[in-house]
């Protein structure tokens, strides 16, 4: 039965390999085709917030600004995520989760429920499910205790879609959302184009986004975009990572920063982000970071920096601390955080 098999092979110490990533930590190889790996992590943080915009848990880019200043501790393990891949021959299945998906409270047991993150199948060079965008790229995501770090100046958006990859080209169909619009009459896909380039330099992505966009009067108005990203090498182990975003790209822009449609109007949005990491040995290293982000129609103008410390204790097991303020310009608030970081990669 394949349940003996699974119980045989967990038990074969010589099947199992570590993997350097966060998303595949343990593989198991069933057959000359097949294989199975499990991965993921579990991360524990204690956060403070202290100032005039609301506490949350990692920042996105909109917040509550308070009428008095509040501090706010608090401890959680929300973050841990875990994931599964099924290789067979040119078939990959990918799914992963983490607890983000409310639920729970700090009375008795904080029982937050599990939401689903990734479940694609990729044949060959093609991809069909939900994953992140492929406007995004996650190489010029910043290492940070708060979680995704300066959001404002990321694009960060998972959705199903359906993408062809050829050679360094990417090209893919997407689910369509007028947000602040009439999403009823979104009968048409995003379309994405992508461009990378690699090297022992680094790597750079240029992304391309074009889209129909319904208003609440019943208007289609046409919207794209463009962006620019990157992770570059540049003395030993340090890399220096940047964005830079501009034109009517809303919701795939600054988590929840502005809406695609204000009014009968697109908005149009300038944002960006620069991170420098510097490794102080082999273990230790520290990234310093800002991303802000601005928006024509709405006049939301938001930013985040932040600087921190991370030390592996293990190959598996890192501890970080950061320290940061968030923004909000345009409502002339803002609040300052401190954040200790436990994770163990799986």
């Amino acid at each position: 039965m394949i349940t003996s098999k699974y119980k045989k092979l967990l038990l074969a110490s010589s099947l199992f390999i570590a993997a350097g990533s966060a998303n595949a930590g343990y593989e198991i190889k069933l057959s000359d085709e097949d294989k199975i790996s499990f991965g993921g992590y579990i991360k524990v943080d204690a956060r403070y917030v202290d100032g005039d915009v609301g506490y949350r848990d990692f920042w996105i880019g909109s917040g509550t600004p308070l009428e008095k200043s509040a501090s706010q501790f608090r401890l959680f393990a929300n973050e841990t995520r875990f994931n599964t891949k099924y290789v067979h021959g040119d078939v990959t299945g990918f799914i992963e989760m983490d607890f983000w998906g409310g639920g729970g409270n700090e009375i008795i047991s904080n029982s937050v429920h599990p939401r689903l993150r990734h479940a694609f199948i990729k044949y060959k060079d093609v991809l069909a499910g939900q994953t992140w965008s492929t406007f995004m790229n996650t190489s010029a995501i910043p290492e940070s205790a708060d979680f995704a770090g300066a959001t404002v100046g990321l694009v960060f958006i998972r959705q199903g879609q359906v993408r062809y990859t050829m050679g360094n080209f990417q090209v893919s169909l997407e689910n369509p959302e007028s947000w602040g619009g009439d999403t009823a009459n979104d009968s048409m896909p995003d379309v994405v184009a992508r461009y990378n380039l690699k090297g022992d330099w680094g790597s750079v992505s240029f992304s391309a986004l074009g889209r129909q966009l319904n208003t609440n009067l019943g208007n289609s108005e046409t919207a794209i975009g463009a962006s620019i990203a990157g992770r570059i090498t540049t003395f030993g182990k340090d890399d220096f990572r940047f964005q830079l975003h501009q034109g009517e790209l809303g919701r795939y822009v600054g988590v929840a920063f502005t809406k695609d449609l204000v009014g009968e109007k697109v908005e149009d949005l300038t944002a960006y982000l620069a991170a420098y990491r510097h490794y102080w040995t082999d273990t230790l290293r520290s990234t310093v970071l800002y991303g802000r982000a601005e928006a024509d129609e709405s006049g939301a103008d938001r930013s985040q920096w932040s600087v921190n410390l991370f030390q592996n204790l293990t190959k598996q097991l890192a501890v970080g601390v950061e320290v940061g303020n968030f923004e909000m310009a345009d409502q002339n608030v803002d609040s300052n955080y401190a954040q200790l970081s436990l994770k163990y990669v799986l």
